[in-house]
C-alpha cells in the first residue's frame, strides 16, 4: 500500500500538470513520472477538448498506465459536459501515440484523428451519455538503440445526464402511415429553447433531419420555444417518401441541455388532393393530381361568420359530430343558436371548422351563403368529399370575405406564408431566429 507522502505526491503532480495545460495553451509539454514508477509506464491525460483543434484544458483525468505486458491504468468517469464536445487523449510522457482505436461497449468505433506531432488522438465529435469505453492505443518512446512500442488499453465511462436535463424531441404526424401532401411535419421539443438562444436553435434546427425521395427544397420553422414546423418550399411530391430523425442525442444544445435519444419517423404522401372553394361562385372543385374530378354547390359562412380565407389542411374526419351554438358563444334562444347532429364532417380547424353535410339548406347551396363558417354541401356530396379526402389533404379558400387562415394557432396554415417569411422562422437563416405572427381573431365556427 502507497504511503500518505506518496498519495499526497501523485495528488500534488496531478495538480501541477493541469495548471501547465492551463497556461500553455495547448503546448503538450512531457512531464517526470511519479517516484516508484515502473520503467516504460506512461502519463496520460484525457479531457474535453476546443473544436477545431483547440486546446484541452482543463485536465481533468490523469491516469498512470503501467505493466508488465502492457500497459493499463485505472478506469474513470467522463462528466456529461466533457463529453459533450471533442475529447481528446494526451501522452505527457516523451514519445508518441500511435495506432490508436476507440470502441463503445458495442464494438462500435469512435472517429478521430491525430495530432501532427502524435502526442495526441482526439474524437471528431460527442461521446454518448451513459456509455462505456475502450481505448487501444501503442506508445512509442524513443530509446538509446531505436524505439520501443508498447501496447496500452484505457476503460472509462461518461456519466449520465440526468432526464430532466436531456432535450428529445417528439415528431408528427403519425409514423407508418399515408398523408395528403399538405402535412406538414412537427418536433415538439421537451424543453423550451427560448428565442433570444439564437445559438441553441441553430444546434437544434441542425440535428433534426428531414429527408424526402424525391427531394424536395424545406425548412424548419420556429413556431414557439418547444415547437418546430417543416414543411417543403410548395408542397410535397404525390406518392413521396418523408423521413425524419434526430441527431440530437449526446450533443451539447447549452449549458444547461444536452440532447437524448428521440423515435424516428417515416410517413409517406398519397396523390396531390385539393378542395377548392371560390365563395364568389359558390362552388367547390375537387382536384386529384391536377385534374378535377367533382363540381360542388356549397354555402359558406354568412355575416358575422364569415369562413376563413386561405389555405387549410385536413386534420380529421368525423363520421357524426353534434354541433352547437353556445360553444362559439351563441345563447339559447336566440335566432342563430343550433344543436344540430351533422355528418360526414372534415375537420379543418380546431375551433371547429368543417365541412359537412347540409341537408337543410340545400335549396340555397350555389347561391347563398348561410352557415356559421363551415362549408355546407349536399349528403350525398359530404359523404363522397369524406370518402375521397385524408389528413394533410388541402383545403382552400379564395375569393371570400374572412379574416384570413392563421399559420399555427388553429390548424395548420403554414402554406399561408410565403416563403421567404417561412425561413425567417429558421434559426438558420441569416436575419432574426425567428419570425413573430399575429394570431389574429379567431372567427365563430361550428
Amino acid at each position: 500500500m502507497p504511503s500518505r507522502r506518496n498519495i499526497k505526491g501523485w495528488g500534488a503532480l496531478s495538480l501541477a500538470i493541469g495548471a501547465v495545460l492551463v497556461t500553455t495553451a495547448g503546448q503538450h509539454p512531457a512531464v517526470q513520472l511519479p517516484p516508484g514508477s515502473a520503467t516504460g509506464s506512461a502519463l496520460v491525460t484525457v479531457s474535453g477538448c476546443g473544436t477545431g483543434g483547440g486546446p484541452c484544458a482543463p485536465v481533468r483525468h490523469t491516469v498512470l498506465l503501467s505493466g508488465a505486458s502492457a500497459l493499463t491504468g485505472r478506469a474513470f468517469v467522463l462528466d456529461r459536459r466533457e463529453a459533450s464536445g471533442p475529447v481528446g487523449i494526451t501522452l505527457r510522457t516523451p514519445g508518441r501515440l500511435t495506432d490508436v482505436t476507440v470502441t463503445d461497449q458495442r464494438g462500435r468505433g469512435v472517429p478521430g484523428s491525430a495530432s501532427q506531432d502524435g502526442t495526441r488522438w482526439t474524437t471528431t465529435g460527442a461521446l454518448r451519455a451513459d456509455a462505456r469505453y475502450t481505448a487501444r492505443l501503442t506508445v512509442e518512446e524513443a530509446r538509446p538503440g531505436g524505439s520501443v512500442r508498447r501496447a496500452a488499453r484505457l476503460d472509462f465511462r461518461t456519466g449520465r445526464t440526468p432526464a430532466g436535463e436531456r432535450l428529445t424531441a417528439s415528431f408528427g404526424p403519425s409514423s407508418g402511415r399515408t398523408y395528403g401532401v399538405g402535412q406538414p411535419v412537427t418536433a415538439e421539443l421537451s424543453h423550451p429553447v427560448p428565442e433570444s438562444a439564437l445559438d441553441a436553435r441553430r444546434t437544434v434546427e441542425r440535428a433534426l433531419v428531414v429527408r424526402s425521395e424525391p427531394a424536395v427544397e424545406g425548412a424548419w420553422h420556429w413556431v414557439g420555444p418547444t415547437t418546430l414546423h417543416y414543411r417543403p418550399r410548395g408542397y410535397w411530391p404525390a406518392h413521396a417518401t418523408v423521413r425524419v430523425r434526430s441527431g440530437l442525442d449526446a450533443v451539447q444544445v447549452d449549458d444547461r441541455l444536452q440532447g437524448g435519444p428521440s423515435t424516428p419517423l417515416t410517413f409517406t404522401t398519397g396523390d396531390r388532393v385539393e378542395a377548392v372553394t371560390d365563395v364568389a361562385s359558390l362552388r367547390m372543385t375537387v382536384l386529384r393530381n391536377g385534374r378535377v374530378v367533382r363540381t360542388i354547390p356549397v354555402t359558406t359562412g354568412k355575416a358575422g361568420y364569415r369562413t376563413r380565407g386561405g389555405v387549410k389542411v385536413v386534420l380529421g374526419k368525423e363520421p357524426l359530430v353534434r354541433m352547437r351554438g353556445d360553444s362559439i358563444g351563441i345563447a339559447r334562444g336566440s335566432d342563430d343558436f343550433f344543436d344540430l347532429k351533422v355528418r360526414w364532417a372534415t375537420r379543418v380547424t380546431w375551433s371547429g371548422e368543417y365541412l359537412h353535410a347540409a341537408p337543410w339548406s340545400t335549396d340555397v347551396q350555389g347561391s347563398e351563403n348561410v352557415s356559421h363558417g363551415c362549408t355546407g354541401m349536399s349528403t350525398e356530396d359530404a359523404a363522397w368529399l369524406f370518402r375521397t379526402v385524408r389528413e394533410g389533404d388541402l383545403v382552400e379558400v379564395v375569393n371570400g370575405y374572412g379574416e384570413p387562415m392563421t399559420p399555427f394557432d388553429n390548424g395548420y396554415g403554414d402554406w399561408n406564408l410565403t416563403w421567404p417569411d417561412w425561413q425567417r422562422g429558421s434559426a438558420l437563416a441569416s436575419g432574426p431566429g425567428h419570425t413573430r405572427h399575429a394570431s389574429g381573431s379567431l372567427l365563430p365556427a361550428l
